[in-house]
C-alpha cells in the first residue's frame, strides 16, 4: 500500500508561480513512476506531468514550458512547479503512481493522493 499526500495548493495571480508537493509512504520510493492529473470543475480528471522511474518526464501539450516535474528520492517527494499560471489552470491537483514507468492514462496508475486545490485568478 503506497499513501500520497499533496501540499502546497493554494490561490495565486495570473502569471505568477507555485509549486506544488506530493509525499509518499513506501522504502521503494525509487522505483515509482509519479504522475500529477488535475481536474478542472466540470471537467475530467486529465494528465498534467508525469516522471518515471530513471527521471524521463512527459508533459501534456497544454502544461509544456510552464510546468516542470521532479522528483527528490532521499525524501520520497515528487514535485510539479507551475510557472505563468494561468485561470485554466485552476483545478484540484492529484499526485498518483504506479511501478517504473510513467504514462499518460489516469487508469494504469494505481494510488491516489487526496489532491489540491490550485486556484489562479484573473
Amino acid at each position: 500500500q503506497v499513501q500520497l499526500v499533496e501540499s502546497g495548493g493554494g490561490l495565486v495571480q495570473a502569471g505568477g508561480s507555485l509549486r506544488i508537493s506530493c509525499a509518499a509512504s513506501g522504502s521503494t520510493f525509487s522505483r515509482y513512476a509519479l504522475g500529477w492529473f488535475r481536474q478542472r470543475p466540470g471537467k475530467e480528471r486529465e494528465f498534467v506531468a508525469a516522471i518515471s522511474w530513471n527521471g524521463s518526464t512527459y508533459y501534456a501539450d497544454s502544461v509544456r514550458g510552464r510546468f516542470t516535474i521532479s522528483r527528490d528520492n532521499a525524501k520520497n517527494t515528487v514535485y510539479l512547479q507551475m510557472n505563468s499560471l494561468q485561470p485554466e489552470d485552476t483545478a484540484v491537483y492529484y499526485c498518483a503512481s504506479r511501478n517504473l514507468r510513467a504514462t499518460m492514462r489516469p487508469d494504469e496508475y494505481n494510488y491516489w493522493g487526496q489532491g489540491t486545490q490550485v486556484t489562479v485568478s484573473s
